[in-house]
């Protein structure tokens, strides 16, 4: 099979975690057969640096051009220190997710046997997690208007959300309940915010569609300390752009590293698969950085976007050897040896 990918280094540690997955990529395309074409794309802050335009429009074709992305990450510290920059690596983000129609972010969380007293959590709260977060992404306060008044003493971001919006992210999150234990919670703050109210309405009215599934509805706060008390009580979650942003982050904790889990925003046009975990610029250029979320990553790109499930499967097995191994980067290491960013790559590859 001919696979046409974009690729999407971005800044900090992206282009270190993106050689390794392409390499792992590419080791399995030779063993079952596969040519692979890489076509390279600048975004977020070396795209500014480039042309002054953290999404041009010719990383935008090339997106649209591919049969799926990879990306890596987004950010760089002269832009995050500086408030009054107009033009910020992130907004390269929200832009890629709107004109892409990118507006699920497919976010798992589940443990890995050999790493479960890695968590800040006890073994016995999280043995047995695997959920799913559908977040939607380009909708809400990230998109709604915003802006200052009062001669800038005051500011404001709306949150904006239609009924068509909140459809087609739930109606992804029945289809994938259905596919697991058929169990579906709706995150939202309905008691305090009108927009929540539209999700948990129209939410309700669609689960009449879907009778095997039982759905049930909890407050964000309440959502945001379950996650830490009893993670395994969750199966397929789904959530507005604002929350889904901060659980997931906070979810991410229960594998023992944010370097560990991979995502998928998908979308009318294509589909994005990236970490979790963002650009990390103090380990920039130093080696150091886990590759294995971004290759996780391109696993769920081998089985959701082209429907190679073998091939998924083989990336995801010589991970978790690699865990058990214990040939891992220094997050993960602990007193042991830890292995640089490419020496995890190569070693991965070597075991395929």
């Amino acid at each position: 099979m001919k696979l046409n990918i974009a690729l999407l280094a971005g800044d900090g540690i992206g282009p270190e975690v993106i050689a390794q997955a392409v390499k792992v990529c590419d080791a399995v395309a030779t063993k079952y057969n596969h040519n692979i074409n890489w076509t390279p794309a600048l975004t977020g802050a070396c795209a500014i640096d480039a042309v002054g335009d953290p999404y041009p429009e010719e990383t935008h074709q090339i997106c649209l051009n591919a049969d799926a992305v990879l990306f890596g990450a987004i950010g760089h510290p002269k832009y995050d220190n500086d408030p009054s920059a107009k033009v910020r690596p992130e907004q390269g983000l929200l832009k890629m997710r709107q004109k892409l129609g990118l507006f699920a972010n497919v976010r798992p969380t589940f443990t890995f046997p050999s790493l479960i007293d890695n968590s800040p959590l006890k073994r016995e709260r999280i043995e047995g997690t695997d959920l799913i977060f559908l977040r939607e992404l380009t909708g809400g306060i990230y998109f709604g208007e915003k802006g200052r008044k009062d001669g800038g003493e005051t500011a404001f971001d709306t949150c904006t959300y239609t009924r068509a919006e909140v459809i087609r992210l739930a109606k992804k999150g029945f289809e994938l309940a259905m596919t697991r234990s058929k169990k579906l919670c709706c995150v939202d703050k309905a008691n305090v915010l009108e927009t929540s109210r539209l999700w948990r309405e129209t939410v309700q009215d669609m689960a009449k569609d879907y009778p095997e599934v039982t759905v049930s509805y909890e407050f964000v706060d309440a959502v945001a300390m379950r996650l830490v008390q009893w993670p395994n009580s969750y199966d397929v979650l789904i959530t507005e752009n604002l929350f889904g942003d901060i659980l997931t982050d906070e979810a991410s904790v229960i594998s023992g590293s944010m370097g560990l889990m991979p995502s998928a925003s998908v979308g009318d046009k294509t589909s994005l698969y990236e970490p979790i975990h963002g650009s990390y610029p103090q380990a920039t250029g130093k080696d150091i950085a886990n590759p294995l979320a971004t290759i996780l990553s391109a696993a769920m790109m081998f089985e959701d976007a082209f429907g190679l499930k073998e091939e998924a499967e083989a990336i995801r097995n010589v991970v978790n050897k690699s865990l058990e191994q214990g040939i891992v980067t220094e997050d993960l290491s602990g007193k042991n040896k830890a292995y640089k960013t490419s020496e995890v790559g190569d070693w991965l590859v070597t075991n395929l």
